[in-house]
């Protein structure tokens, strides 16, 4: 097993390695992701699970990548026989720690970054800002260009360290940036749509059209943002399902939560209730929601009347108008709803519900004369016949008589 194992060696340090790499990447990403879900969508059982069985994996390559270091010092045939510890020393001193310094750097840039560009992220945001939008907006567009921007440094810093390996491995990196730069054409000529979306993205980050955490309508889908880059925009709707769209797509994009909301809503009265006092009520409900010690914190400005906005079929639309923090419209126009129904049956004030009214006109049966002329049976309201044409004795006989 052991012989096996030695002749194997090298494939499996290679692996063990690869393995190894990818399992601290994974483990890191995960942590990320779960410190961003809100507590009460975490799975503690299963994060606990996957996280240790990513521990697992990489305590595992660890004892691999020993046990192979170990089968090759010791192995002195065929292929290992130049693999000494000597060889190895000199390798890892000319080149090894030069590699392992690159790597150090780029994960220590990577970690630089994601520590200060949120600080430097959010004094930009802050200024640029200032005196023209809610604290929510500045919370949102830090958080979204945070992102971006350490995605950014992290790509950028990965290919630069990626290339400074392979040069420093002896491989002439010349040809491979050649090659990349035709593939980049070629994907650029094949890939136009992803071209778009990175443009697009580019505007809608650079307009600030929205951030994460908005509330938004593009490509005819309404949604929260829950994440936004150069590429594409994630919506999850009210019923949980998750819609992922191209930033080419978004042609029109509506926010409803920039800077503020707004409560608009039309409540409709009766046609026999007094406006006047219908205002009141409507006013005194939206004045006690205002200084509410809850609600308070969510309006800006009171809801009020702002006009009669139509003659319904059963009754008239009175329109309701006010301002709230962002995000909030939702929440407080449910609870004027609610108010508004309870304050309206304290004083009277009827909601009209549709309603038909039907006339039933008297059912008389018709009377017929006969003509003298033809014999032609005619309604008694008729003056002349409907066939002959001469005059019904019926009328001749209502006319009045000459005095004698």
């Amino acid at each position: 097993m052991w012989d096996w194992f030695s002749i194997n060696s090298i494939w499996f340090l290679t692996g063990a390695a690869i393995i190894f790499i990818l399992a601290i990447v994974l483990r890191n990403m995960f942590k990320d992701k779960v410190a961003k879900l809100k507590p009460d969508q975490r799975d503690k059982k299963k994060n606990k699970i996957l996280s240790r069985l990513l521990l697992s994996v990489i305590y595992i390559s660890v004892a691999v990548i020993m046990m192979s270091f170990v089968a090759i010092v010791l192995s002195g045939e065929e292929v290992f026989a130049s693999i000494t510890i000597e060889s190895i020393q000199e390798w890892l001193l000319s080149h090894g720690i030069i590699i392992l310094a690159y790597i150090a750097i780029a994960y220590f840039i990577y970690r630089i970054a994601k520590a200060f560009v949120p600080r430097i992220v959010t004094g930009f945001v802050k200024s640029s800002g200032r005196g023209r939008h809610s604290k929510s907006w500045f919370e949102r567009r830090a958080k979204t260009l945070t992102g971006l921007m350490v995605w950014i440094v992290a790509i950028v810093t990965g290919v630069v360290a990626f290339f400074l390996i392979m040069e420093e491995l002896g491989l002439n990196i010349t040809p491979l940036l050649a090659s990349a730069g035709v593939v980049g054409v070629a994907i650029a000529l094949g890939a136009q749509t992803i071209v778009k979306d990175f443009l697009g993205g580019l505007f809608i980050l650079m307009e600030d059209q929205y951030n994460k955490g908005d509330v938004v309508k593009i490509a005819g889908i309404s949604g929260e943002v829950e994440d936004v880059n150069l590429r594409r925009t994630v919506l999850r709707d009210l019923d949980g399902i998750v819609h992922t769209v191209p930033n080419s797509a978004v042609i029109t994009a509506s926010n409803y939560t920039r800077d503020l909301s707004r409560v608009n809503i039309d409540v409709p009265v009766a046609y026999g209730e007094n406006l006047d006092r219908v205002f009141g009520v409507i006013n005194r409900v939206g004045r006690e929601m205002a200084t509410d010690p809850y609600f308070s914190k969510l309006i800006k400005t009171p809801p009020q009347v702002l006009r009669v906005q139509n003659f319904g079929d059963s009754g008239i639309d009175i329109r309701i108008l006010g301002d709230v923090h962002p995000s909030m419209q939702w929440e407080v126009t449910g609870e004027l709803r609610k108010r508004l129904k309870k304050a309206f049956d304290e004083v009277g004030i009827e909601i009209p519900w549709p309603r038909v009214k039907v006339f039933q006109g008297e059912n008389k049966k018709e009377e017929y004369v006969e003509c003298e002329s033809c014999s032609f049976s005619n309604p008694k309201s008729n003056q002349f016949c409907g066939k002959c044409g001469a005059e019904l004795q019926s009328h001749t006989d209502d006319q009045p008589q000459p005095e004698s």
